[in-house]
């Protein structure tokens, strides 16, 4: 499986017990969603593998402490240690109403609050401090923040943004 068709669950944070099981720091809000998985995508040097999982549980509030087969000891948890996790994006939840994950809105016409075309969003930008909506407006790449007071509707039929920008936003970029 390619990482493209995936998408970033955590990171495999530490060893959990002598006998093998690991803690996996989870990038969710909603962690439970994740308890019953009966396998999780490994990102090491051979690229995504596969590892089948035994047993799950919540540990404090955003661990999930997981018995792999076949991880058996301290030293092949230790291999793992520091690698991201993946699952496919058929295993996210489904969000209601006006929420959205970045890849689903790649593709969408951004449209000011007056009606006005911005462009097409060609990805989001979630590697630094604030989450950037890069949208391509005839060659011109406009970048806008990701944040709930400039969201005003997202219309996943029609396939738009339409967004509440501050006074001036727009004109850094011409």
């Amino acid at each position: 499986m390619l990482k493209e068709d995936c998408f970033f669950l955590g990171t495999i944070v530490g060893k959990y017990s002598f006998k093998g099981e690991i803690l996996i720091k989870l990038d969710t809000d909603s962690p439970k969603s994740y308890l019953d998985l009966k396998v999780i995508l490994v990102n090491t040097v051979k690229g995504l593998v596969p590892f089948f999982i035994d047993r799950a549980q919540l540990h404090k509030t955003t661990l999930l402490r997981v018995k792999f087969e076949g991880v058996e000891t301290e030293t092949e948890a230790d291999l793992l240690i520091k690698k991201k996790v993946f699952l496919p994006l058929d295993q996210l939840p489904k969000l209601k109403g006006s929420r959205f994950y970045y890849h689903e809105i790649k593709g969408f016409i951004a449209i000011d609050q007056f009606e006005k075309k911005i462009g097409i969003l060609k990805s989001v930008n979630d590697s630094g401090p604030q989450a950037l909506f890069m949208i391509d407006n005839n060659g011109t790449e406009i970048l806008i923040p990701v944040h709930d007071n400039f969201i005003i509707k997202l219309d996943h039929k029609e396939k738009r943004i339409h967004l509440n920008l501050p006074d001036g936003l727009l004109e850094i970029f011409k």
